[in-house]
């Protein structure tokens, strides 16, 4: 294995295209592709499937393509520390829930990088999604919750992925609102309270369980259900709708505007809210410093 080889297999797989991948990286088509059959030997896998549609990538390889892409990465890290080599763009990829403190930390880290050439990943997605996208090294890092209701089944599927958890805070549920609901004036809400209005939650995908719910006490019976897919949405709905959701209660003004408070919420329950990481890979330093950042905004 050489890092030509790595390289050749992930250009090949982000143009989908063995001709276009040539072009890419100047070489003769055949030589690419006897370099990925010599890569695919030696390991004894098959990192593509080829047809007359295309090539398309395979389950192991798609896994495959995920370490090479962080040796790559650390390769470059090399070069760029000790050789004084800026060897192109800085890539950084974050898979999270939908938490504002979770943005925030991201712009904050693009804007200490410095750098001049980046291409970095937000992924506010479904649950499932958040570990799938870990465990195949699709991002760096993932932010989730833990509570006592899913997390038997989520440290489960976190150990099958061969991922950690590690908490960054525990917080008491709250409920997100617009700032002019009928809710608004009290200073603690009740389930009770919230049984006339809309819940909203967000869509989970084939893995829509309770488990991989992003909000909790979602199993508490409710006569009015608003499933969205991104926080935009949401918010606008909490707003027009007199609508609500149950959160960790950590809200950025800068970020989501001011027309949506928190309050309250009266329950037993809680929230550990904290990251996931591969247990194999040590983590880069702008994960490190994300990690850094996401302690700062989220301390106390």
């Amino acid at each position: 294995m050489t890092h030509k080889q790595l390289l050749y297999a992930v250009t090949v797989a982000e143009e989908g295209n063995l001709t276009n991948a040539a072009k890419k990286l100047f070489i003769a088509q055949p030589s690419l592709t006897a370099a990925i059959h010599e890569l695919e030997d030696e390991f004894n896998i098959q990192i593509f499937i080829r047809s007359n549609k295309g090539i398309k990538l395979t389950s192991e390889g798609e896994e495959f393509l995920g370490y090479a892409r962080q040796v790559l990465e650390q390769t470059k890290l090399i070069e760029e520390r000790y050789g004084g080599k800026q060897t192109g763009k800085l890539r950084f990829c974050v898979s999270a829930q939908h938490y504002s403190f979770a943005v925030e930390a991201f712009a904050i880290l693009l804007g200490e990088s410095g750098a001049e050439k980046y291409e970095f990943h937000m992924r506010e997605t479904q649950t499932y999604n958040i570990i799938d996208d870990v465990a195949h090294l699709r991002s760096e890092i993932g932010i989730l919750y833990l509570n006592k209701f899913n997390e038997e089944v989520i440290r489960k599927t976190l150990r099958d992925n061969n991922l950690s958890f590690t908490p960054l805070f525990t917080a008491k549920p709250h409920v997100f609102l617009g700032k002019n609901s009928p809710l608004a004036a009290k200073s603690k809400i009740t389930l009770e309270d919230l049984k006339p209005y809309p819940r909203l939650s967000y869509e989970q995908g084939s893995h829509n369980s309770f488990y991989f719910s992003e909000e909790i006490l979602s199993t508490v019976d409710c006569d009015k259900e608003i499933v969205v897919l991104d926080r935009a949405t949401l918010f606008n709905m909490l707003i027009g709708l007199n609508g609500y959701t149950i959160c960790s209660g950590i809200i950025s003004e800068e970020l989501n505007g001011p027309s949506i408070i928190a309050r309250p919420l009266d329950v037993n329950d809680y929230m550990e809210v904290g990251y996931i990481l591969p247990m194999s890979i040590h983590p880069s330093h702008l994960t490190a410093e994300y990690i850094k950042i996401l302690g700062e905004l989220t301390r106390g």
